[in-house]
């Protein structure tokens, strides 16, 4: 299994909100804060995308999607934020495609800690016959029918992450890059589909085949922490995602995820998520609740 995948399988959007919106120049377009992602694909015209007032903005153009994290405070403009910009401003109607995004599942939040603050993947084949759909279905799309809009937008927001995640440039930065190393591929790819077995570091340098020692320098060295320790914060999001996504009992969930008891399980999840189990899937169904009442307003 790609443990890209891992992540991905769980960006399924809740309450997303997908618009078509026609603009004329002079326009100014802020992507919302509270979002975890926000998409913008130009379907006619475009716009200059910048993240920051002082940052060099770069011109968004038919083909390309862009994916904005939360909290970038990124702008699209008609026009260059900077008299250094080279490239057009728009004099016609530009025709954007937007959609916001909220990741709530604990494994797919990892996700945004290998993101940039916003990443632009130029046009494939995959993204441009999403796009196409998109561009007749958006419009035509009743606001009644939220779980349409929910499932459109994780068509382009997968295709465009996966793109980004196929680059070359992108496979060797962040803890990314351990998946493609011929030492802490393995060892990453072992966990993440058998969290449950009982690993050990010795165990963990077998399926790489090099010592404990050379294990642990190269593993810190391209992920940033010990084997140990990214095992166990893995295994804390598939449990928490269990907590909040099944009906699973906290012993259950403790064996799913390699822990023998629930006691031991519970002082490791409150160390990682500031919570018991319990208390987290309390909070979590609380918060779901909330949001569905604000998609159904």
């Amino acid at each position: 299994m790609d443990p890209i995948d891992d992540l991905l399988r769980g960006v399924r959007a809740a309450g997303a909100d997908l618009c078509r919106t026609e603009l004329s120049p002079p326009w100014s377009l802020r992507f919302a804060d509270e979002a975890s992602l926000t998409l913008c694909a130009p379907l006619r015209g475009g716009g200059w995308l910048s993240v920051a007032d002082n940052a060099e903005p770069r011109w968004l153009r038919v083909g390309d999607t862009a994916i904005v994290r939360g909290h970038g405070k990124a702008v699209l403009t008609d026009r260059p934020r900077t008299t250094s910009s080279v490239g057009p401003s728009t004099t016609a109607r530009t025709v954007l495609l937007t959609g916001t995004y909220h990741v709530r599942s604990a494994v797919s939040r990892r996700l945004l800690d290998v993101l940039p603050p916003v990443l632009v993947v130029p046009d494939s084949d995959d993204c441009a016959v999403v796009r196409e759909f998109l561009d007749t279905q958006a419009a035509a799309c009743p606001p009644g029918r939220q779980v349409v809009r929910d499932r459109l937008v994780d068509w382009l927001m997968v295709c465009t992450l996966r793109e980004w995640f196929d680059q070359p440039e992108v496979a060797g930065s962040g803890w990314v890059r351990g998946f493609d190393d011929s030492v802490v591929g393995p060892v990453l790819r072992a966990m993440h589909a058998a969290p449950d077995k009982p690993w050990t570091l010795a165990t963990l340098a077998r399926e790489a085949r090099v010592s404990r020692t050379t294990l642990v320098d190269r593993f810190g060295g391209l992920v940033g922490e010990p084997p140990l320790a990214y095992l166990t914060h893995w295994r804390m999001s598939v449990a928490a995602d269990l907590l909040t996504g099944s009906t699973m009992t906290v012993g259950a969930v403790a064996h799913e995820v390699g822990y023998a008891d629930a006691f031991g399980f519970s002082s490791a999840f409150k160390r990682i998520h500031g919570l018991s189990p319990t208390a987290y899937r309390r909070n979590c169904r609380a918060d779901a609740a909330c949001a569905g009442a604000a998609c159904g307003a």
